[in-house]
Formats: C-alpha cells, sequence, structure tokens
C-alpha cells in the first residue's frame, strides 16, 4: 500500500472559489434590482411577507435561469420539442447548478392519474405481475388500465422494394375496463338537464353553460344540420330525429358556408365535459356536470379500472387490483415479503420507492388514490420521492413551501429531509414562513419590507440569531405566540354528522357547533379532509374555499375575477353614453394591435419567444378612443394601474362613488390583498394571494357555514394574526367557519377543536379529542395537544 510523505497543504484549487450564487440587480416582477449571494451546499430559506417577491427571486430567477441554460445544451432539433423560457431580466447569475423544482402545483387532474402512474410505482408494478402473476396473461401493458385490448386484421401493403400487399392480424392485450374505460366509475345523462324540451333549438333549448342560441357554433351546428327541425319543440321529434339528435355518428356539415363535424349530444357532451376530471373544473361548469352526470362506480371492475384478465392474475393470492389498494405502507411490508430471486433488482427498486412513501409521511395513500384528489402539500411531496434516495450531488433543489398541509408533528420529519439532502453536497433552497423550519437554515434571506410594490428589496442576509435581533417583519414576529382563549363563544346549534365513512373514517359521529369558529386538525392522513368535505350535509348553505388553483390565463386579473370590473364597465358607460363592451380589453374595446394583450408576442420557434410592448397602446390594452372617456376624471386604463387600497377610496366617496365595486373592494382590503393592483395577470400572484383572492370572492355568498381548507397557506406570520381577525369578523356577523388547519396560532384562537387520529391512514379516521384549545392543552393527550402546549408555553 502507498505511502504519502508529502505532508504540506495541497494548493488551492481555482475550481475550490466557486461556492457562492451570485445574483445581482435581478428585477423580475416586483424585485427591485435586488443583489444576494447564497452559500452552495447549504441550507438558504426565503422569508418575508406575502408578495414580497420570495417567488419572484428563488422561482422565476434563479431557477428559471438554471432550467434554460440546461434547455440550450441541447440540439435546435431537441428544443424545439421543450418548453421555451425567456432569460430572466437579471443583470449578473453566477454559481449556478442543475435546479430541481419540487413546486406546489397541483398534480394533473386527469381521470387516469394516480398516485401510482404519477411515481412509476405502477410501471414496476406492472411488470412484476408480468413475470410473477399466475396465470400469466401477457407483458406489463396487460395489467395497465391506460391501455386498450385491441384487436386486427386485414391486407397491409408494404412499401420496400417491391411493393406487395399481405394479410396480417394484430393483437395486443391491455388491462383497460372496457366498460369504464379505465376511469373506475360510469356516467349516465340527465336529458332534462341538458335541454328543455317544450322548446325548439332556435327558442333556445338548451340549458348548457355557454350554449347560446344566437351565436354559439356548437348550437349552429345542430340547428342547420338538417338532421333536426331548429323550429319544433324537441318533444315532437320523430324517433329518428331524436335518435340523430343524440346519438348521431359524427358527420360533415355546411354552415354558413363553414365546414363544421356534427355530432350527436350525448357523445358531444362526454367528449366536453365528461373526459375532463370534475375537480378541475370551472365552478360553474362543476355544477351544471354534478346536475346533469351521475357518476356510479364500474359494475364490471367494481372501480378498479382493470379488466378481468388483469384481476384474475395473482401473487400469493394478491392481484394487481388489490395491491394497489392497499395503503402503501401495508404494500412495502408485502413487497418485502416476496423472495424470488428472478426479479430481485425490481423486487429492491419498488421496496425503496415505496419506503420512500412512508418515509416522507404519506404511506397512508394507495396507489390507487387519484392524483387529482391529492392536496398542494401532499402533491409536492410525492414529487419529492424520486430526488429521496438519488446518487445526484451538487444540485440545486427549490422548495416552495414543504411545510404546506403538514401537522406539527410532520415538520420535524420534513425538517430531516431536508437536511438530509443538503448534507448530501446539495444546495437547498427553501421558499418558507413556518418558524420551525426557518429555525434549521445555515443562511437566511429575508424580502421586504412590505408586499407588492412596497417590497422586493432584501431587508436581511444572516444568520437565524441575526433575523431574531434584527428589526425585520419576519425578525418581529419570529418569537410570536398566540395565548389560547380565555372565554370562547357558545354554540348557537350543532351541524350533525353520522356514521361519516369516507376514505379512512371509521363511521365518524361528530356534532360541529355553529355559530363559532371551529378548528378540525390532526396529522396529515388523518381524516379531515374527508370529514369537513365529504361528509357535511348538503343544503347546509356551505360555502367552500379550498386550495385549488385558480384558473386564468393572463387576460384575467383580480378585477375581472372577482367581477368588480362589471359595475366599473357600466359607470364608465353610463357617464359616456357608450356600451359597457368598449371598456373591456377582451372585447370591443380591445386595441387592434395587440388584441388587448398590451404586448405582442413574436414566436422564435425553438427559442424563447420575445414580449414586446404594443407600440399603438403603449402597453395600456384598450384602443386609443376607449381612452378619452373618462369616469371621474380617470380613464379605464389608469383605473386598472390603481392599488385595491387607493381604489377602494376612489370609489368610495365623491363623484367616483360605486357602491358595488366599493364592496368587493372592501372584501379584498380584509383578506390583506389591498397592495394588488386590479389589472394585474392572474398568473403572477402566489399562491397564498390566490387563495385570499378566493377567498374575497367567497364572502360575498350568503352562506350559513364557510368551510375553508387551510387559509394560513403562504401567510406570513404577521399576516396570520390579520387573517384571525377577519375569521372573527366573519363568526360576529352571525356566520359558522370550519377550518381545516395545523397552525398553531389559529387552534389557540378556536372557540372548538376537533383532533382527528391518532394517526395517518388506516391508524386514523378516529375522533381523539372535541372541546376547547384550554381543555386540548391541559390533557396534552393527542400529538395535538403536546404541540399546541409547547407552543403556547403551557
Amino acid at each position: 500500500m502507498a505511502t504519502r510523505t508529502d505532508t504540506r497543504a495541497p494548493a488551492p484549487q481555482a475550481s475550490d472559489s466557486h461556492d457562492l450564487i451570485r445574483v445581482h440587480g435581478a428585477r423580475v416582477n416586483n424585485l427591485k434590482d435586488v443583489s444576494v449571494e447564497i452559500p452552495k451546499r447549504r441550507l438558504t430559506v426565503f422569508t418575508g411577507v406575502s408578495g414580497s417577491g420570495k417567488s419572484s427571486l428563488v422561482f422565476s430567477t434563479i431557477a428559471a435561469e438554471s432550467q434554460r441554460m440546461i434547455n440550450e445544451t441541447y440540439s435546435a432539433f431537441v428544443q424545439g420539442f421543450m418548453p421555451t423560457l425567456a432569460r430572466p431580466e437579471v443583470d449578473v447569475l453566477e454559481g449556478l447548478t442543475t435546479a430541481i423544482i419540487v413546486d406546489q402545483q397541483r398534480l394533473g387532474a386527469d381521470p387516469r392519474s394516480t398516485v401510482g402512474t404519477v411515481t412509476d410505482a405502477n410501471a414496476m408494478l406492472r411488470i412484476l405481475f408480468s413475470r410473477l402473476g399466475e396465470p400469466h396473461i401477457g407483458p406489463p401493458g396487460a395489467y395497465a388500465f391506460n391501455v386498450p385490448s385491441v384487436r386486427a386484421s386485414g391486407a397491409i401493403t408494404v412499401e420496400r422494394g417491391n411493393k406487395k400487399t399481405v394479410k396480417a392480424t394484430f393483437d395486443r392485450t391491455g388491462g383497460m375496463c372496457p366498460r369504464c374505460e379505465g376511469r373506475g366509475t360510469v356516467s349516465d345523462i340527465d336529458l332534462t338537464q341538458l335541454y328543455d324540451d317544450s322548446k325548439s333549438l332556435s327558442e333556445g333549448a338548451f340549458t348548457i353553460p355557454g350554449w347560446k342560441s344566437d351565436s354559439q357554433w356548437t348550437v349552429q351546428v345542430y340547428a342547420q344540420s338538417g338532421f333536426v327541425d331548429p323550429d319544433k319543440p324537441i318533444r315532437r321529434y320523430t324517433r329518428k330525429e331524436l335518435q340523430d339528435f343524440l346519438y348521431g355518428e359524427p358527420v360533415k356539415v355546411k354552415v354558413n358556408g363553414v365546414n363544421l363535424t356534427y355530432e350527436g349530444l350525448i357523445p358531444k357532451i362526454q367528449k366536453s365535459f365528461l373526459s375532463k376530471d370534475k375537480e378541475a373544473m370551472q365552478p360553474h361548469i362543476r355544477a351544471f356536470v354534478e346536475r346533469a352526470v351521475t357518476f356510479t362506480t364500474c359494475p364490471e371492475c367494481e372501480g378498479t379500472r382493470l379488466s378481468e384478465g388483469a384481476r384474475s392474475s395473482k401473487i400469493d393470492g394478491v392481484s394487481i387490483a388489490d395491491a394497489c389498494a392497499m395503503q402503501i405502507s401495508d404494500l412495502a411490508a408485502w413487497v418485502r415479503g416476496l423472495d424470488e430471486p428472478s426479479v430481485a433488482p425490481l423486487l429492491t427498486a419498488l421496496g425503496g420507492t415505496l419506503d420512500s412513501f412512508v418515509e416522507i409521511g404519506l404511506g397512508y395513500l394507495s396507489l390507487d388514490r387519484p392524483s387529482g384528489t391529492l392536496s398542494g402539500g401532499e402533491a409536492q411531496r410525492v414529487k419529492m420521492i424520486r430526488h429521496l434516495g438519488s446518487s445526484l450531488t451538487d444540485v440545486t433543489y427549490v422548495f416552495d413551501e414543504p411545510t404546506i398541509g403538514l401537522h406539527p408533528h410532520d415538520i420535524q420529519r420534513m425538517n430531516g429531509l431536508l437536511l438530509r439532502l443538503r448534507d448530501k453536497g446539495n444546495t437547498v433552497l427553501v421558499v418558507e414562513h413556518k418558524p420551525e423550519t426557518i429555525v434549521i437554515a445555515d443562511h437566511i434571506v429575508d424580502l421586504g419590507p412590505g408586499a407588492g410594490t412596497a417590497g422586493g428589496t432584501v431587508c436581511f442576509e444572516g444568520t437565524v440569531e441575526g433575523l431574531r435581533a434584527g428589526d425585520t417583519v419576519t425578525g418581529r414576529h419570529f418569537d410570536d405566540r398566540a395565548a389560547v382563549k380565555k372565554t370562547v363563544r357558545e354554540p348557537t346549534g350543532v351541524l350533525e354528522i353520522r356514521g361519516a365513512h369516507t376514505h379512512n373514517l371509521r363511521d365518524v359521529d361528530v356534532d360541529v357547533p355553529l355559530g363559532v369558529l371551529t378548528v378540525v386538525t390532526g396529522v396529515a392522513g388523518s381524516g379531515k379532509s374527508s370529514l369537513v368535505h365529504g361528509s357535511i350535509p348538503p343544503g347546509e348553505k356551505v360555502v367552500s374555499v379550498d386550495q385549488g388553483a385558480i384558473r386564468g390565463s393572463r387576460r384575467s386579473n383580480p378585477a375581472t375575477y372577482t367581477g368588480l370590473l362589471d359595475p366599473i364597465r357600466k359607470a364608465f358607460a353610463k357617464a359616456n353614453d357608450v356600451k359597457p363592451a368598449l371598456f373591456s380589453a377582451n372585447s370591443e374595446g380591445a386595441c387592434p394591435g395587440c388584441n388587448g394583450a398590451g404586448v405582442v408576442y413574436s414566436d422564435l420557434a425553438m427559442m424563447a419567444g420575445v414580449a414586446s410592448t404594443c407600440d399603438e397602446c403603449e402597453g395600456k390594452r384598450f384602443q386609443p378612443a376607449v381612452l378619452e372617456y373618462r369616469f371621474a376624471g380617470r380613464d379605464i386604463s389608469e383605473v386598472l394601474a390603481m392599488s385595491v387600497t387607493e381604489a377602494e377610496e376612489f370609489f368610495g366617496t365623491g363623484e367616483g362613488r360605486i357602491p358595488a365595486a366599493h364592496r368587493v373592494l372592501g372584501r379584498l382590503s380584509d383578506v390583506g390583498l389591498g397592495y394588488l393592483s386590479l389589472g394585474q395577470p392572474l398568473t403572477t400572484l402566489s399562491g397564498g394571494e390566490r387563495q385570499r383572492l378566493k377567498l374575497a370572492t367567497h364572502m360575498a355568498e350568503k352562506g350559513g357555514v364557510y368551510v375553508l381548507d387551510e387559509p394560513t397557506a403562504g401567510l406570513h406570520l404577521a399576516d396570520v394574526q390579520q387573517l384571525l381577525g377577519l375569521l372573527d369578523r366573519i363568526v360576529d356577523s352571525g356566520t359558522s367557519v370550519v377550518v381545516v388547519e395545523h397552525h398553531q396560532a389559529v387552534m389557540a384562537h378556536a372557540d372548538w377543536i376537533i383532533d382527528l387520529g391518532p394517526g395517518a391512514g388506516h391508524d386514523g379516521g378516529r375522533i381523539v379529542f372535541e372541546g376547547t384549545p384550554a381543555d386540548l392543552v391541559a390533557g396534552r393527550a393527542t400529538l395535538t395537544g403536546e404541540h399546541l402546549a409547547a407552543y403556547v408555553g403551557a
């Protein structure tokens, strides 16, 4: 064995000096020439009030530039198939490494997308059954509910040398249930919800959202197809007409000189509405589908999505349907119990993936759980799974509030995972509000001081001790602890839930008090959402505000989403004696140069497209003639440029007074969005801002019970106090509020707490505590009680 005799320290290498990510002059969104130096191979947490520019710096600048530069290393041919990314507005970005983004974007809500398909666990399970399953039914595709069985025979022409026609047969065995096409549910359509059969098509018989008889192309296809009489009431159709109207095969027809496809109403509805996931629909479309369509478990596959052949093939008496329905922690134990040397590498890989689920706190899920039903926090942790066992080092991992949806008990586990990624030699960047995670950081960057235009600067860089001692908003509130309520409100009644058994609930009986602030809590996966969203009886005037993303294009903004723009447009139209449509950038008032977008996009194929401000309207989005019309001294573009606070004052008094607009603006201020400008695109809002915008919109509905799903998601410590004040005002106005929440400050502020557990999955689903926060702290009989007692210092 060679020995080393030279004991002198090696000369420093130039490569060792690159231990910082340097950002200079970042101006993305609201950032104001931000310059920071982030240490590599450390855990850096970015804090600041919601809307201060954290995501703009971490995701839209650092991570976006890293991904763009990696994409540029591929050939132009490959880049043509990839999303094109523009270079962020920043002067210098040095020291970047490969960035892996683990964000809170919901997983695809396709009806055939499950936890197993998005994590590749199903792919490995299918290979396992294709090798060991008895009886053997075929290759892995025979066990896949997304692969239909195909059989074909006929003549094919082979164009090679001398052309010749040969007979061929084709046979592929798939695992898709033919009845439900791999969805697990079948649907029946209530025709009375699609049309009024006492009217003719020309009289507006359709009652489907968006189908208007006068101008809608879809309706014109039916009216002018020649298959039915548009002036005859539908109830008087002959049998042939009704068959063509409801079930007609696709056929080309000419409508107003344009070639279009005519198709029967039932297949048309199935393609346009039922092929999409219900959870991903806009609220009014979802309400229509729930009214018109009844979804029932497929009678042939019993909801497993699989064909009879796939269900018949078993390993030790367990079919692939049984395996996917198991709780993942149980499935991991089953896989470990299989002793088959011929597939040992596969069992090791599958076992490792399933163990990662358990380790990250998702052992309570099952592989057949639809991915659209996962919360934002669960979706983010599912994305983390593929990185846990990775051998890569010197990678930059970027996390967006990884503690969202986690009980204080689970946050410790998440902290351990973040530190493990760092200790392998990776740079970990985390956008976070929770003190429990901020406290483990090696380096902290605090942005602010305010939100929107009042933010976008670095207020503090350094250690946790320095943040505590500093005079920033985060530093001042870092050690805030809410006290348990001394006196609680008396309920005015109860909402009875009896025999709740959704998902993992075990015939739960509970009385939810009305007229008070009730918090439903428990570890992740204990059954909170199943109890609140799946078991509260309908017809109780329940207004539910969940974490679902707001769907809107870059043309959507807070003014259009909340309905604020309608009274403003009418006021402009009345003051100038013109049509309201002129004051919409998506309608008649749009600038012809940019079609009301304010910018002109140039597509450069595989290179990033260029967005340049429109020369005609100078980014104002309206025709010059429209901007000459004024209301109380302002044109419509000046109104959209106002902040909510400024607009609230403008529309509240004097000649600009519009009570309807002032009410909407008041609600936006109440939820802490006073800094947003009315015309800011929804695509630029942070997750917390979107949820509060949704809450402000729902506050207009006169519900008897408000159900909020983790309203503190994305909220800074300073904003939580404002939220508690808002919840108090809602309750004091006579509305009952039920909050699914983990934040200890909200628990301490509650009048009544319902705690589920004691664990997750089949270890949960029971009520382990009902009572006041003071009783929960005094008893400390549950995990929640222990953490709440530690939080309030009891």
